[in-house]
């Protein structure tokens, strides 16, 4: 029998929206709990109370306007998880600049891109992090750089882009230091920071994060205070957040995950948060959970199952883990199970979102049921409004499914520089489109049953297919190029493509691969490589991608993850 109560439901408004900017909230908590720790960085061997942390982000707030950044020029951040990411974060926060996230994995056609796209006047960079060297990508898009004087750039290739900032001690020709950075202040530049500060709105675009198009370029979801300072803080309460407790994140600052449900939600609750390296390492997080005693611990199901499998996980002291964030792919039941019963993680919540959403619209609580933790993503975050509609665009009865709709605070501004793509997504009445298929059932809780959207989920990384046939597309020997996921045991999903040939070529799996390395992110290179003759398609000419999966899940007999 269909439910005759529709898919319709508003989250709770008992808690009153945050309407203070982020600059304001942080010094807020400074003064609330200044001698409490905020930030601990294991591998850098940082350890900052709210008062120290604060002193480095004011001057380095101030450091950035010294170098003739203005309110609203967008400045880059291309650097794995640090010290100086979450000081830059507070630090453009406070003197109204747009950071920039760009993705550690990005490489020379991406860098390029979303560089341009934003117009970014600053970018803030690494050396380098695992097989990327950041300087030496910029100094082969920017090689004016070997002459010009730190702040003077004139790129050909980057025509917005003037400064350039690094981190570490080692001098780079065009290069400001990041320490340096925070030491030019004067009393004059202050004074500026706190006239700037105070002329900022919540609602003012703060930070734009790349999200892979289905049109084939990124897109930059454009979000602002009043987007993440309330997301975070609404995730942290559905944890039961207070100053007491101790967050690791090992999952990076550059997404949502990182930096507005790890960052935010601990300041927004006077938590403190842990990072315990550059990049996830299973084993430097479970050190940093016992080393710190971490109450809470963030991960999407990779992390968590490589985790579980370290031969030496019961040598690790987890019992002040309590709670912790699963999100950003479908759970194994089994994991969740495990999770529970051999990390402690009792109060363990999952959560649902998307970039364009701050990110989460759905969490589930700390009390919930194991059978509701493991099969849905919880219920409606507060403030927040869902729809789920079918086809016709009628809100469908509750348990069946249909497109997935949201409304509210946490619905970003739009993406930036293109109208066309946010009219897309966002309707007139204010309804942004997912793209996923829901199910929301009688008690109010959203289980997400597939995608409209093409995007393939590879280990918590959103992979959208016709970002990367376009990519293949520019190779002289392809015809044409089809990309989907097939299921992995380790990354829940893995990337396949099958190439079409031109006539008369050829070419070889390890072809393709070369053609894609040191120009887009590793997780995007498809693992396996298919050269056939044709694609299946209906009698109107659509490509059937089902069919095609499912001839590789056969041919390689791999089997479906079965998941929450």
């Amino acid at each position: 029998m269909i439910s005759q109560t529709i898919s319709h439901v508003k989250g709770a408004t008992d808690s009153r929206l945050i309407t203070q900017t982020i600059g304001d909230l942080f010094d807020r908590a400074v003064d609330k709990y200044s001698d409490r720790e905020l930030l601990v960085v294991c591998d850098q061997g940082r350890r900052w109370t709210y008062a120290e942390f604060a002193e480095k982000v004011t001057a380095c707030a101030a450091g950035l306007l010294s170098l003739g950044l203005e309110p609203g020029d967008r400045v880059g951040l291309w650097a794995p998880n640090c010290a100086e990411w979450v000081i830059t974060q507070y630090a453009t926060a406070k003197a109204g600049l747009i950071q920039v996230n760009i993705n550690p994995a990005y490489r020379l056609t991406e860098l390029e891109y979303v560089l341009n796209k934003v117009e970014c006047k600053a970018l803030i960079t690494s050396e380098i992090f695992k097989s990327s060297a950041y300087i030496a990508m910029l100094q082969e898009l920017a090689p004016e750089l070997a002459t010009c004087a730190p702040g003077k750039l004139k790129s050909e290739k980057l025509p917005h882009l003037t400064t350039l900032i690094r981190l570490g001690t080692d001098k780079t020709a065009g290069f400001y230091n990041f320490d340096d950075v925070i030491r030019r202040a004067q009393a004059g530049d202050f004074a500026r920071l706190k006239s700037v500060q105070a002329s900022l709105k919540p609602g003012d675009a703060i930070n734009i994060q790349f999200t892979s198009g289905t049109t084939g370029a990124p897109k930059g979801a454009t979000l602002t205070h009043h987007n993440i300072l309330n997301n975070g803080y609404f995730v942290g309460q559905a944890m039961n957040f207070t100053e007491q407790d101790r967050l690791c994140i090992p999952v990076p600052l550059y997404h949502c995950f990182g930096m507005v449900m790890g960052s935010l939600t601990c300041v927004t609750h006077g938590a403190c948060m842990v990072f315990p390296g550059e990049g996830f390492d299973p084993a430097q997080t479970l050190k940093a959970v016992s080393d710190e005693k971490c109450t809470a611990l963030h991960g999407v199901p990779t992390m968590f199952i490589a985790e579980l499998d370290l031969p030496d996980l019961t040598s690790y002291d987890l019992g002040t883990l309590r709670t912790g964030i699963m999100a950003g792919a479908s759970c194994p039941i089994e994991v969740m199970k495990r999770v529970f019963t051999e990390m402690n993680m009792t109060e363990v919540t999952i959560a649902y979102g998307m970039t364009e959403t701050s990110p989460v619209s759905f969490q589930s609580s700390t009390d919930d049921t194991l059978d509701k933790r493991v099969s849905t993503v919880g219920r409606i975050h507060p403030h927040v409004e869902i729809k789920i509609i079918d086809e016709g665009g009628d809100i469908t009865p509750r348990g069946i499914q249909g497109e997935l709709c949201t409304r509210g605070y946490s619905v970003m501004k739009g993406y930036w520089a293109d109208e066309t793509q946010t009219a897309a997504t966002i309707d007139k009445d204010g309804w942004m489109h997912t793209g996923d298929l829901a199910v929301l059932d009688e008690g109010g809780y959203c289980n997400i049953v597939g995608r409209l959207k093409d995007m393939v989920i590879r280990g918590g990384e959103n992979i959208y297919p016709r970002e990367v046939e376009e990519y293949f597309h520019g190779h002289s020997k392809i015809q044409d190029a089809q990309v989907f996921g097939v299921p992995d045991e380790k990354y829940v999903e893995e990337l396949c493509i099958w190439i079409c040939l031109k006539p008369g070529e050829q070419a070889t799996e390890e072809d393709m691969r070369d053609f894609c390395k040191g120009q887009i992110a590793h997780y995007k290179i498809p693992r396996y490589v298919r050269f056939v003759d044709e694609f299946p398609m209906t009698v109107t000419g659509k490509i059937q991608k089902f069919k095609m999966r499912q001839q590789m899940i056969d041919d390689l007999k791999l089997q479906e993850i079965r998941t929450a």
